[in-house]
């Protein structure tokens, strides 16, 4: 129950401006609810941390998740969230946030990379202007077909 991952502001900024000292240190980040952890989340982890040195998660709280996707969701926890997420070796920061979207905290952490899924490509991408405005570069990261919390929950008996 590895929990040492998630951060606070104040501290993961300390992190990164020790990380920034070294030359040439990407940091990227990811944002999302990860809720039902799936194969689809775990690929655009690994393939996102393989394109930075440090991959930062920016994860929906529970409250931030209702507003985006109604009272249903999360079907688990932030917390359990946040522990599923500390288990993956690719993911080296987690840092919640409350807001319906990270731009705030993507300007404050300005990373050097942006990595979401391809399912992205048409779509208005939070943060992607900032990142690219300040130097930085978005990625797109190939998804897995078929894989999403609403498929798994449409799939399964976890629908009311």
């Amino acid at each position: 129950m590895n929990n040492k991952k998630e951060f606070k502001i104040d501290k993961l900024l300390k992190k990164i401006s020790i990380l920034r000292q070294r030359q040439n240190v990407n940091i990227g980040i990811t944002n999302g609810c990860f809720d039902l952890l799936h194969e689809g989340h775990l690929k655009l982890l690994k393939e996102s941390k393989k394109k930075c040195d440090y991959l930062i998660v920016a994860l929906n709280s529970d409250n931030s998740i209702k507003l985006i996707k109604g009272n249903e969701r999360p079907i688990d926890n932030q917390f359990l969230r946040i522990q599923n997420l500390s288990n993956i070796n690719e993911v080296d920061a987690i840092i919640v946030f409350s807001d319906e979207t990270p731009l705030k905290l993507i300007k404050i952490i300005n990373p050097s990379i942006l990595f979401k899924g391809a399912d992205y490509q048409n779509k208005l991408l939070i943060g992607s202007s900032f990142i690219l405005k300040n130097g930085g570069k978005v990625e797109l990261i190939d998804i897995l077909n078929g894989f999403s919390t609403t498929n798994i929950i449409m799939n399964s008996s976890i629908k009311s």
